[in-house]
């Protein structure tokens, strides 16, 4: 794999357009927002900025201080390790469920891995500093972030029972389903390469399972495009995963136990 997939090539690694001022009903598209109560939401949003990430913008460094986190509304992130000898793997991805930088909201000022904007789509870019500020209040969000935790420590298991059990198809549909689920459209563009990084498998694998997926009338893909079909067959050609993942992020909106 290339080492230098996904790196962007400006110095910040952003091409952003300018950023602006969220609104509410923009920020609750966002699971982690979506549940804090109205005055809580209101005291955050001046911390906030809506802005566009493009393909491959890189919003965290490996073994660099986090300066921003990202809580996506439509794109979808995708978190890398390190493999040695510069190569790199996906471990996760993060979509509207979730937020880029969750060492910082564990105390930790570093994180072991690079984050790239895979999928364009709008984000919510709030500082480090301005989270560390806002938590001091243990509110909502501190319960929220708690959470997250515990269902992105579920995700990453998952992960790791899936690629081992379930077949290449299988697992395609899912993975297609949760973009679908985190763009909120039919049609997303979706590079194999990508693909082939989310899957663990080559290039040619992914263009085969394409085509089986396509035969069957559940999706199109072309020129980098995929347009679902038939979301309720795809969900059938899926694993058991996509339930159970979708569960756990699900939770997040759902008011803690007391």
């Amino acid at each position: 794999m290339d080492a230098d997939h996904g790196r962007a090539p400006d110095g910040d690694g952003r091409r952003t357009a300018a950023p602006t001022a969220p609104s509410a009903p923009d920020s609750r598209r966002n699971l982690l927002l979506a549940g804090l109560p109205d005055a809580e939401l209101q005291r955050l949003l001046p911390e906030l900025e809506l802005v566009d990430l493009a393909l491959h913008d890189q919003v965290l460094t490996r073994d660099e201080p986090i300066k921003d986190l990202h809580f996506p509304l439509d794109c979808v992130l995708s978190l890398m390790a390190s493999a040695g000898g510069g190569d790199q793997v996906e471990v996760a991805t993060i979509g509207y469920e979730g937020m880029s930088g969750l060492p910082v909201f564990l105390g930790v000022a570093t994180g072991p891995n690079d984050a790239f904007c895979q999928v364009p789509g709008r984000a919510l870019r709030l500082s480090a500093a301005g989270l560390r500020r806002f938590l001091a209040s243990d509110g909502a969000l501190h319960q929220s972030l708690h959470r997250y935790t515990q269902a992105t420590m579920v995700l990453l298991a998952q992960n790791v029972a899936c690629n081992r059990a379930h077949r290449t198809e299988e697992r395609c549909a899912r993975w297609l389903l949760q973009t679908r689920d985190r763009v909120g459209a039919d049609q997303f563009p979706l590079t194999q390469e990508f693909l082939a990084q989310m899957l663990g498998v080559r290039r040619g694998t992914v263009s085969l399972t394409a085509s089986v997926l396509q035969a069957a009338g559940t999706i199109r893909y072309t020129r980098g495009v995929i347009t679902v079909l038939d979301a309720d067959a795809l969900h059938r050609a899926a694993c058991a995963c996509y339930d159970i993942v979708q569960e756990q992020f699900q939770r997040l909106t759902r008011a803690p136990a007391t």
